[in-house]
Order: C-alpha cells, then sequence, then structure tokens
C-alpha cells in the first residue's frame, strides 16, 4: 500500500497558485482532473463530462463547469461560488504535481500524462500562439510571484533548451518558463496504488478510446448504458471535439491566435522525431535520469497497464 501523499510544497508564478485550494469545501462525490499541460487534460474533463451528462447537454462549456482551480488570473471567489452552486457531481481541474494538492481520500483523483516530447510539441503551438493580451493578463494580474510569464523565443530549438535544462521552481531542473512536466509526472507516479488514483495516457486514449471511457468510467463508478457508450465515445473523439471547439478550450479559446480550434490542434503523437536532433535527445534523457524513476519514464513514453 502506498503511504498517502503529503502536500510540501507551494506552488505560485505567473500562471497558477496552489493555495487557492485552500479555500476550496470538498464534497465526497468530487473528481479531480490533473495533468502538467499539453497531456489530455481538456480530453479527459470533456469523458468526464459526457459521463455525467451522457445526452450531450452539458450545462455549460467545459472550462466553465470544470474550473482549473489552481488558474491564478481567475477571480478566487468567482470561481468557488460557481462550484459551491453545483448540484452535479463536481469535476476540478488541477496543473498541481501532487506535492501541491491537498490530498482527500474521499476524491477521486484521475491524472492523465503523456511522453514528454510529445507535450513539447503541444507546448510550443500552445506557447506560440498566445495572443498578446493573454502574457498581459499572466503578468499583469495582480498576486504574481516570480518573474514575468516571457514571449516564446524565435526558435523552437531555443524553447526546448530551456525546457529540458532550467527549472521555474528551485526543486526543479526543467519545464522552464511553465513547470516541470517530468516532476508532475513523477509525483503522481509514486502514488498510484492508492485506489482513489487513476492514471491514465494519452497514447492509450489514442490506441483505443472507448476501453479507456470504460475504464474511467468505472473508476468513478459510473453505469454507462451501452446505448449511450458509443454517442459518448464519437462525442469525445479528436474530430467531434474539434468541431465544437468553443465548448471545450478554456474561454473559448480567447487567448490563441486562431482561437479554440487553435488550442485544440494536431492531438498527434511522434512528430518530435523530426524536429529534435540526436544532441537535444541527449538533453532529454538526462532530465529523465535526474527526475523520473526507470518504471515511470516507461509508462510517460508507452503508457500501458499501471
Amino acid at each position: 500500500m502506498s503511504r498517502l501523499p503529503v502536500r510540501s510544497r507551494i506552488y505560485q508564478n505567473h500562471h497558477f497558485d496552489s493555495t487557492r485550494w485552500d479555500y476550496f469545501a470538498a464534497r465526497e462525490s468530487d473528481i479531480i482532473v490533473a495533468a502538467s499541460y499539453k497531456a489530455g487534460t481538456t480530453w479527459t474533463q470533456a469523458i468526464v463530462a459526457h459521463l455525467l451528462f451522457p445526452d450531450g447537454d452539458l450545462p455549460a462549456s467545459v472550462g466553465e463547469t470544470s474550473p482549473w482551480l489552481d488558474m491564478r488570473t481567475f477571480p478566487l471567489e468567482v470561481v468557488l461560488k460557481g462550484l459551491e452552486a453545483q448540484q452535479h457531481r463536481r469535476f476540478i481541474k488541477t496543473h498541481l504535481p501532487l506535492d501541491g494538492l491537498p490530498y482527500d481520500a474521499r476524491l477521486r483523483y484521475l491524472y492523465v500524462s503523456r511522453d514528454a516530447r510529445d507535450v513539447f510539441m503541444s507546448l510550443w503551438n500552445h506557447y506560440t500562439r498566445h495572443v498578446e493580451e493573454a502574457f498581459d493578463i499572466f503578468n499583469r494580474t495582480p498576486g504574481r510571484r516570480g518573474d514575468e510569464f516571457p514571449r516564446p523565443p524565435d526558435d523552437i530549438h531555443d524553447f526546448w533548451r530551456g525546457w529540458m535544462t532550467r527549472g521555474w521552481f528551485d526543486w526543479e531542473t526543467d519545464g522552464w518558463p511553465y513547470w516541470s512536466h517530468l516532476y508532475n509526472v513523477q509525483s503522481w507516479w509514486d502514488h498510484r496504488d492508492l485506489p482513489n488514483i487513476q492514471l491514465i495516457h494519452f497514447a492509450d486514449m489514442k490506441e483505443d478510446l472507448e476501453r479507456e471511457v470504460r475504464r474511467i468510467a468505472a473508476f468513478l463508478d459510473i453505469d454507462v448504458p451501452m446505448r449511450n457508450l458509443s454517442r459518448i465515445v464519437s462525442a469525445v473523439s479528436f474530430d467531434e471535439m474539434k468541431k465544437r471547439a468553443e465548448r471545450y478550450a478554456p474561454g473559448g479559446g480567447a487567448h490563441w491566435e486562431g482561437g479554440a480550434r487553435s488550442f485544440l490542434h494536431r492531438g498527434t503523437n511522434g512528430r518530435w522525431r523530426d524536429v529534435l536532433s540526436e544532441q537535444e535527445i541527449a538533453l532529454y534523457d538526462a532530465a529523465c535520469e535526474r527526475t523520473l524513476t526507470p518504471e515511470c519514464r516507461h509508462w510517460m513514453e508507452n503508457g500501458g497497464p499501471v
């Protein structure tokens, strides 16, 4: 049996503030959807949304229904009041490592991850498509701790070198200028044996979406009649989600050039093979050696049973 997680770090930067969870009043039926970033968070939120509302009649956009609680640029009182008013089973998003989140044994935690190299390719699109107003929001919203969120470099290779060799927080050695994907996944992997934590993987969802929807439903104790399953799987396919991108993208996609369809970019893996050199992959290998156990690295890169 895994030891219980302990909240031992505070995460505060231009994007998020882990202390916002101090004001959250949990309900025992709550679901937490967690990931570092660009690993399938929105996809997982969409699956949970359609499991909870199998007729597709969601009460609001996924971002409104399932808010990113630690995102510091959303007024906390508005987020908390919105959650308090919800009468359905709630599902809340976080991008925190598990050592920054107050653990509650009553809740169900879904953690989704992805090969860091695929995360990087998706993050490059995410970062470089930000409109100027997004940087203003991240940097000028009162309460920011630490340096400003910088504009992206012109060269993807410069971004890779920084992302692989610099940490934003003192205890991280990669992830700049966001936070470490590697540290994040290891923090959740270390507690994978707890019965209320379920790890899922982007590659497994790509391989067999119906199987993963069933697995998520079983973990959440949601009975899915056969007549609903095919409709849910169709609704959360990448093509269908992209057609209705404003329903799923945070803020309706307002923070990105091209809007919501830009946020839901390609949903593919392996593009890094045509971009990263052997020397750049060596930086990745070194970062993994510093942060990940071999078993965690294998799962992060490949998915499969945990």
